[in-house]
């Protein structure tokens, strides 16, 4: 089955390089690979010291390497709807690809809908994904969801919309609605979506992989990164820690240096024992060229098993219980008084920190309420109950 690795973490830890030598290790098996970055501030090509395209270029036997360009994507793949945002945006309907590409959101979307597209299309056994640093990287994987969850809602009106209004919208309102193209193309978009959602929370497709570094701020980050990832019902199933210094340096100044990366290495280790954790060490050069991505391969990864997806946690579900129904969601890490719920009309939204989620509530439970909540080692069970006067 193919499959797709994305690395992600803070900025400055070293995913393009741990990423590149994930490839590299790929290719040497004889698997067809991908390495891919959808970070805007590219590096691949520094990695590998060649110059990219906008196209995959192979770079070695069975490994070929592709920065995204979501402006590239956007104009090549979806023109219909680019034309008709060109339109909605400006009276003379000339809005330009970059313009609509500041769009929040909007490039992250294109950059997904690439991956998405060469993994149904190309025959690439493993894609590799190199993210922007954790911000992005979150703003990336939960979109999918967001906007088809907010298509989901105003798509029906929409399209009734454009078959009513459309012949006076323009005269009366200033307003050009989408043509039956942009509507087509929107309608594709709708299912890619889906589909793409699917794709990357398929745990036997898709595993999310955290590179970190031993130091406190990194580490408190890593951690909330790992919660959410859970929120979103993401599998984590690995945790590489980078650029660990040698313990016989013998050099006083980087004694203290040890001694903290030590602590916070034993901290890593506890937070995450349900993962697999792979120790990276700090090298002596800058880690440019293959040869020199290849020694990650030979100290850390030869002999490991690091292509076989790990199930680390259950997946959210939804429960009988009683009388009622039980949602749990790992929220590892979270803090109690930070979390807030609440029910929005057929939705649970779930608030930690400065993300939240909308989880739509399955049929059966429409006519249902939330009871009660609790918190412990790390799940949020949500307790639902049939509401007053609602029936059977």
């Amino acid at each position: 089955m193919k499959r797709i690795y994305i690395f992600t973490g803070k900025g400055g830890v070293g995913k393009s390089s741990t990423a590149a030598a994930h490839a590299l290790k790929s290719a040497g098996e004889g698997k067809r690979t991908l390495l891919v970055s959808t970070d805007m501030a590219h590096n691949l090509g520094d990695i590998f010291e060649k110059e990219l395209g906008k196209e995959a270029e192979t770079v070695l036997p069975n490994l070929d390497v592709c920065e995204i360009d979501p402006e590239y994507v956007m104009e090549h793949d979806f023109p219909n709807i680019m034309e008709y945002l060109g339109k909605l945006l400006t009276d003379e309907g000339d809005c330009s690809v970059q313009e609509i590409g500041m769009i929040p959101g909007m490039e992250e979307l294109f950059s997904l809908l690439k991956i998405s597209e060469i993994y149904k299309r190309e025959s690439y056994e493993r894609i590799i994904v190199d993210c922007a640093p954790t911000g992005e990287t979150l703003s990336l994987l939960k979109f999918p969801e967001l906007l088809s969850w907010y298509m989901e809602k105003i798509f029906p009106i929409g399209k009734v919309a454009v078959r009513v209004l459309a012949p006076v919208s323009k005269a009366a309102f200033q307003v050009e609605l989408p043509n039956k193209s942009a509507m087509n193309e929107i309608e594709k978009m709708f299912l890619k979506l889906v589909e793409l959602e699917e794709l990357l929370k398929n745990r036997e497709i898709t595993s999310v992989r955290i590179v970190t570094t031993p130091e406190k701020m990194v580490v408190e980050e890593t951690k909330r990164n790992y919660m959410y990832l859970n929120l979103y019902n993401f599998n984590v199933d690995g945790l590489y820690i980078n650029r660990i210094l040698p313990a016989d340096m013998g050099n006083d100044f980087f004694t203290g240096w040890l001694a903290i990366q030590k602590e916070y290495i034993t901290c890593l280790k506890e937070c995450f024992d349900s993962l697999p954790v792979y120790e990276i060490p700090w090298y002596d050069e800058e880690l440019k060229g293959e040869r020199a991505i290849r020694r990650i391969v030979e100290d850390v990864l030869d002999g490991k098993d690091v292509f076989t997806g790990k199930h680390n946690t259950e997946r959210e579900c939804f429960r009988k219980i009683g009388q009622g129904y039980e949602l749990e969601v790992f929220l590892p890490y979270a803090e109690k008084d930070s979390i807030d719920l609440y029910q929005a009309a057929t939705d649970i939204v779930i608030k930690t920190g400065n993300f939240k989620r909308n989880i739509p509530l399955p049929n059966i439970l429409r006519s249902y309420e939330v009871a009660g909540a609790r918190f412990d080692a790390g799940k949020l069970c949500i307790r639902f109950e049939r509401g007053r006067g609602k029936d059977e």
